[in-house]
């Protein structure tokens, strides 16, 4: 008798506590990683949708090695050559198809709601990628991306305890 008794109050100390971490596990994280284009051609100045340079390209592919260990769900990217080849070689690691976005009339509730738990990856422009992050974070925090810096990565990171942000340079070409 005293052992089902030493039983029942090791279970009902025991089982609220297991469900309790459960229901951290449970938490519904977001996490978006923004980057800039790789470097693009600029041997045309009239030329509004350039190509990436070899030196971008192999930046791009480099991001697809620096990601490895990062499951995507989902990647972004605007509609142009240089956004959307950065993004390909990542894409294709993931198995997914790139989807489009206009960094302009993006509505960032219905954004956040459909990307609600996944982990994103957002390619865009020198002016456009801090101002994704600064809409995701509600706040102006992050400045324009110097025209000559390809490297910038920000993460953010979404759950019930707010959002946070961080800013690093991922030199990998």
């Amino acid at each position: 008798m005293k052992k089902l008794i030493f039983i029942l109050l090791i279970s009902l100390v025991v089982f609220p506590s297991c469900k309790e971490n459960a229901k951290k596990n449970d938490e519904v994280i977001t996490t978006y990683y923004l980057i800039r284009h790789a470097e693009k051609d600029r041997s045309d100045a009239s030329n509004k949708n350039p190509e990436l340079t070899e030196q971008g390209l192999k930046r791009a592919e480099n991001w697809a090695k620096h990601f490895e260990e990062v499951q995507f769900d989902a990647i972004y990217s605007t509609d142009y050559n240089r956004t959307k080849q950065t993004a390909m070689p990542t894409a294709k690691a993931n198995n997914l198809e790139l989807q489009y976005y206009n960094p302009f009339k993006i509505k960032i509730e219905e954004f956040i709601e459909t990307t609600k738990g996944e982990t994103v990856l957002v390619v865009g422009h020198s002016n456009t990628t801090p101002q994704f992050v600064n809409k995701i974070l509600e706040e102006s925090k992050y400045e324009d991306i110097e025209d000559d810096n390809n490297a910038n990565l920000y993460k953010v990171t979404l759950s019930k305890n707010g959002k946070t942000s961080e800013l690093s340079k991922v030199d990998i070409n």
